[in-house]
């Protein structure tokens, strides 16, 4: 009789180790995702052209071809290829782009890989984990995960001699490098939450939601191939209000100005860094996407009344958003 004891008792799901559980999860999405994630290469000269102006990321998001990049990665291009996992490639026809989100919609020629299904940022919380997918530094297929840092930021970002602002974006720590660009931000049900930019560079992780604001965006550029909007120029993040202010405003949270872009619509009807955006056009504000809701084509050349407080008084001004026009 064998009287040795035994020292290996099975393993109850609740002792698994976190690890196992982060490294599956991670493992899950990247299977789901790899495969809907295109290298992508684009060119000036057109349809066979052979000046290569940029590389980057695309993600498929349409049973007929249709794939998200960045507005930068497809910058003063015509056409370009996409490159899948598996190894097939199809030629690519730049359907339109829209700088201020730094979004673009491509088109391939020929079949691609399932779609990806795009989620909503709304959902996402910080400290949730989230997975990047992408061709860094042309390694393609690229994953690497991380966290939510932050939500709600804005990025002031060069487009040739035109200083602009990125609204909205996702801040993560999950590792994002030159090609990650137009790559895919997934959450853990492999759905798509974010368009990875690397626009910003200084080594923020930093991605364009998917939420109702950007899917009208994606939208025009489908029909029309440019969204018009209009342009107040600041550079803003959400903070929640203290007690007193609760009760004195009615609201949780406004937006503090982080910086105005000097000569923009926002910087004529002076506006300050360090003011607190408590509304705009008679509407509580909250987050940058609730400011970005109301600078569609209709609100180009109209004055836009925006409450602000400043030094602990309300402060009311008018600015008159102007469009936001392309250079490339």
């Amino acid at each position: 009789m064998n009287t040795t004891p035994n020292t290996h008792t099975a393993r109850s799901p609740d002792d698994e180790d976190p690890l196992d559980s982060y490294s599956r999860t991670v493992i899950q999405v990247a299977g789901i995702v790899t495969g809907q994630v295109a290298a992508i290469e684009v060119t000036g000269g057109g349809r066979g052209g052979q000046v290569r102006i940029g590389a980057g990321s695309a993600v498929v998001f349409t049973a007929d071809g249709y794939m998200l990049t960045n507005a930068h990665v497809v910058a003063g291009a015509r056409a370009g290829q996409a490159v899948f996992a598996d190894g097939t490639a199809t030629e690519v026809d730049i359907v339109g782009s829209d700088a201020l989100s730094d979004l673009a919609v491509i088109r391939g020629w020929t079949a691609t890989p399932a779609p990806a299904t795009l989620g909503d940022a709304e959902t996402l919380r910080v400290g949730q984990l989230v997975i990047a997918v992408g061709n860094p530094l042309g390694l393609a297929g690229s994953v690497s995960a991380g966290v939510v840092s932050g939500l709600g930021r804005s990025i002031p970002t060069w487009a040739g001699p035109n200083r602009r602002v990125i609204e909205d974006v996702i801040q993560t720590d999950a590792a994002l490098n030159p090609g990650s660009s137009g790559g895919a931000l997934a959450d853990t049900r492999g759905r798509i939450v974010g368009i990875n930019t690397a626009v910003a560079g200084a080594g923020l992780g930093l991605a364009v939601p998917i939420n109702a604001t950007t899917r009208r965006i994606i939208s025009a550029l489908l029909t029309d191939g440019r969204v018009r909007r209009a342009y107040l120029g600041l550079v803003s993040t959400p903070v929640s209000l203290n007690a007193g202010l609760v009760l004195r405003t009615g609201q949780r949270q406004g937006l503090r100005v982080v910086e105005v872009i000097p000569g923009s619509p926002a910087d004529q009807a002076g506006l300050k860094g360090g003011d607190l955006v408590l509304s705009a056009g008679r509407r509580p504000v909250a987050s940058a996407e609730s400011l970005q809701k109301l600078l569609f084509s209709d609100a180009i050349g109209v004055p836009l009344p925006i409450t602000v407080l400043r030094s602990g008084a309300a402060v009311d001004v008018f600015a008159v958003p102007r469009e936001m026009v392309d250079t490339h």
